[in-house]
């Protein structure tokens, strides 16, 4: 989207919230840049992203018979358990700083923070869900978020499928009601966004554990394009220009970051 088509979307939404359909939506758009045919190395991507924003759920996957390659450097944690224990980390609320975070990404947070309760609650043991941490400040390079975190105890006997049926999509990058915010998006994106924003992680059946990452921050190869990412949560008290800047200030750190020739630049790290 250009940054007209954006504002539109924004508007869009804001409308949206004003009619009673949602509370707030996560839009995105993705940005692309041609590549080099010795250029689509994205171990290199990865490895550059590792060194220079190095993120808590970052992963590389790439599996050439399918064509797909992803490099991400994603700071949100979507989902993990240990044993009974069902943890999410939803990160809504970013800023340069710590002074730019406002009242209306306070709110976003909060938000967010009800509807992964809420998605918890399906899977969980009546009582169990809990909020151990609410709007934590969280440095990243370039930007600063707010980060809660919701846990809860699964009902035994849950399965694997249920869990994901009761979470997914991740509510961050969709928005409230969930159900409402994922058709709004669908209406008002121009490209369907695949795995972006979805979740990108392991299982160990075995040992009931798992870890998931948000696929936020993240470039894929598509033909012979690099593509990123990046978005928003829109709420009425949404600013349709800040909220444009907001996706620029995620994209920024990162988009320097790959824009060094990669190969070149290994060469250098070693």
């Amino acid at each position: 989207m250009s940054r007209t088509e954006y504002i539109d979307a924004v508007e869009a939404t804001r409308e949206a919230v004003a009619k009673g359909e949602v509370y707030q939506a996560n839009i995105c758009r993705v940005m692309r840049a041609p590549l080099h045919r010795g250029d689509r190395d994205i171990a290199a991507l990865h490895s550059l992203l590792m060194r220079d924003n190095p993120a808590p759920f970052a992963f590389m996957l790439r599996v050439p018979e399918l064509d797909l390659h992803i490099a991400s450097a994603s700071p949100e944690l979507f989902l993990s358990r240990e044993g009974s224990l069902l943890v999410s980390g939803p990160i809504k609320g970013t800023g340069r700083t710590a002074a730019d975070l406002s009242d209306k990404d306070r709110a976003e947070n909060i938000m967010i923070v009800d509807l992964v309760r809420n998605d918890l609650a399906q899977v969980s043991s009546v009582g169990t869900v809990e909020v151990p941490q609410l709007l934590q400040e969280q440095a990243h390079p370039g930007l600063v978020h707010l980060v809660s975190q919701v846990s809860g105890q699964l009902v035994a006997g849950t399965t694997w499928q249920e869990i994901f049926d009761a979470t997914f999509p991740p509510g961050s990058v969709t928005g409230a009601p969930k159900s409402t915010a994922v058709k709004l998006i669908a209406a008002l994106e121009p490209v369907p966004r695949s795995w972006y924003c979805g979740a990108l992680g392991w299982v160990d059946a075995d040992h009931q554990r798992a870890g998931f990452g948000v696929g936020i921050r993240s470039f894929w190869i598509e033909g012979d394009e690099l593509c990123f990412g990046t978005g928003a949560g829109i709420t009425w008290l949404s600013d349709a220009s800040a909220e444009w800047r907001e996706t620029e200030l995620k994209a920024g750190h990162l988009t320097a970051v790959a824009g060094q020739t990669w190969m070149k630049a290994m060469k250098g790290a070693s």
